[in-house]
């Protein structure tokens, strides 16, 4: 398995690249109240520019090995292929007036961003789970105002228990990450493909942490 899959780099259920989405977004929505409204969002953008491609949100997937089920944040159905979409929305405290009509936001801190980490490694991981069939690939998305998850740490920092969940600039993620060295067994996710990460700016608002990135990976079949 590998980030790159039989529907292109960056294509949407085989019909649109996700490039085109993000600018849809960012014209009319450069900032988002919750995880939520950004996959509502995302859903209603894909709609308005490949009409041909259903969204689904919050659908079941079950779980064999363990008799329970899953959910998936957004799958999108074209004619011919199919993308599952998992979504990572994480924020720093941030407030004020944004977009063609001017609407509030007051934006909280997730402050764990050890736990975003994470987060967004398991979509990952999930998504090599829910994509076996040759006609549909994933993605995952991550988007963020708080700096620290795309900055990387400094020289000689402290190593942390997400050492191996870092997800900043440059980094790639591949294999079996341990939480805290593996102390923790629980949180050891293992990737079977090779990810490298690369964020794109999405928005810029004024005033402190009004900067706002995504990362993205594609997982194939």
């Amino acid at each position: 398995m590998s980030a790159q899959g039989p529907h292109g780099a960056g294509l949407i259920a085989g019909e649109i690249p996700l490039t085109d989405v993000i600018a849809r977004l960012r014209r009319d929505r450069p900032v988002f109240h919750s995880e939520a409204d950004l996959q509502h969002s995302f859903a209603r953008a894909l709609w308005e520019l490949a009409p041909a491609i259903q969204s689904r949100l919050e659908v079941r997937q079950p779980l064999a090995e363990t008799d329970g089920a899953e959910h998936l944040d957004l799958m999108c159905i074209g004619p011919k292929a199919r993308t599952a979409v998992e979504f990572k929305y994480f924020t720093a405290r941030w407030s004020g007036a944004a977009g063609p009509l001017g609407e509030e936001y007051a934006l909280a801190s997730h402050a764990a961003t050890d736990l975003g980490r994470l987060g967004f490694v398991t979509d990952i991981a999930r998504l090599e789970r829910y994509c076996t069939d040759p006609n549909q690939n994933g993605l995952a998305l991550l988007l963020t105002n708080d700096r620290t998850l795309w900055t990387p740490p400094k020289d000689g920092a402290r190593e942390t228990r997400d050492a191996a969940f870092r997800i900043h600039e440059g980094r790639t993620l591949t294999g079996e990450l341990l939480w805290g060295g593996g102390d923790y067994r629980p949180n050891t996710r293992t990737l079977r493909g090779t990810y490298p990460l690369i964020w794109q700016p999405y928005s810029l608002q004024e005033g402190p942490r009004g900067e706002f990135r995504y990362v993205s990976t594609w997982v194939a079949p």
